[in-house]
């Protein structure tokens, strides 16, 4: 019975985690293997026998999945890219890991930098008036109060010449950047 089983998940599925969790110590291994036992459990239901609680079982079902999800990060450890310039670990007695980095590509930075200066180059082709708002708006996040006070200006034309500013920016940008 499926809606029995959602029952079983939701009143399992956040200790199951944070067991796993404990014993992966990573967040994406410890989900997929609480998928993996429930998985396991759904497909395995008729070999509970009822010798100890329900709960023992499916824990046991958890246990031996992550301890294979485990066996698998320390077998994949053993695979990863490592440095011969870093020093050894002398707690471990050998090569510290290197990851891969998470920061953008070469190629990524060079299209983020062409974006920036094409909408600074919009910015810059506005009237002062216009631009101004941009800045003190949306760049630098002031209040609409802070900049009717520092123009010396209403309101009203300040949110006026802000929507007037983000069309011609809009506008300027498609030429550039295509549909946005």
């Amino acid at each position: 019975d499926i809606d029995a089983f959602e029952e079983i998940v939701n009143k399992y599925q956040k200790k199951m985690f944070n067991i796993s969790f404990r014993m992966t110590g990573d967040y994406n291994e410890a989900a997929e293997a609480v998928q993996d036992a429930f998985l396991s459990a759904y497909r395995n239901i008729k070999g509970f026998k009822g010798e100890s609680r329900f709960s023992t079982w499916l824990y046991s079902i958890l246990m031996n999945h992550s301890k294979n999800r485990l066996k698998r990060i320390r077998s994949l450890s053993f695979r990863e890219p490592v440095s011969l310039d870093d020093p050894l670990d002398p707690d471990e007695g050998h090569i510290k890991r290197e990851y891969p980095s998470g920061e953008l590509s070469v190629l990524e930075l060079l299209e983020k930098r062409e974006v920036t200066i094409k909408v600074q180059g919009c910015i810059d082709s506005l009237d002062y008036d216009f631009k101004e708002v941009i800045v003190l708006r949306d760049m630098q996040g002031f209040s609409y109060e802070e900049i009717t006070t520092m123009l010396k200006v209403s309101e009203g034309t300040v949110k006026s010449r802000l929507h007037r500013a983000r069309e011609a920016l809009k506008n300027c940008l498609r030429k550039f950047l295509g549909e946005l």
